[in-house]
């Protein structure tokens, strides 16, 4: 998927037609992947991790950390405005979801067990997001 502006209004037939199966899963119908199993979980190469739904930058690989949990985990995002949060009551527990603010696409969740300096880890499917390398 290229980055497209255009998606945050597409219909979910349209969501349906750009996305894999697996990736409307994760992103429209907020899906997660087994842990361990996702392509960028055990990724340390540089760069930015975006969204797959839209292409807006969300996460830095200078915020990649190895929480040990089987997801891509990050202590930040790359902007104060690029994700928002929801509260997500499903499967018996209370967590903060967080989607991508531009396209809503869901993205994973977010806890307070992360690493110094912003003791958060945004725990993320590797299907939300695409990596590209930094430029030099």
């Amino acid at each position: 998927m290229s980055d497209d502006r255009s998606t945050t209004h597409l219909s979910e037939a349209e969501w349906r037609e750009r996305l894999s199966a697996e990736e409307f899963r994760v992103l429209r119908e907020k899906g997660t992947e087994r842990p361990y199993t996702g392509e960028y979980w055990n990724s340390h190469e540089d760069g930015m991790y975006v969204c797959r739904g839209c292409g807006e930058p969300l996460f830095d690989a200078l915020a990649k950390f190895d929480s040990g949990c089987g997801w891509p985990s990050f202590f930040q995002p790359a902007g104060a405005d690029v994700i928002d949060e929801h509260r997500d009551v499903s499967h018996g527990m209370i967590r903060t979801e967080i989607v991508c603010k531009r396209c809503g696409g869901h993205l994973g969740h977010v806890f307070t067990d992360g690493p110094n300096p912003t003791g958060l880890r945004y725990c993320v499917n590797s299907l939300s997001l695409r990596h590209k390398p930094r430029q030099p």
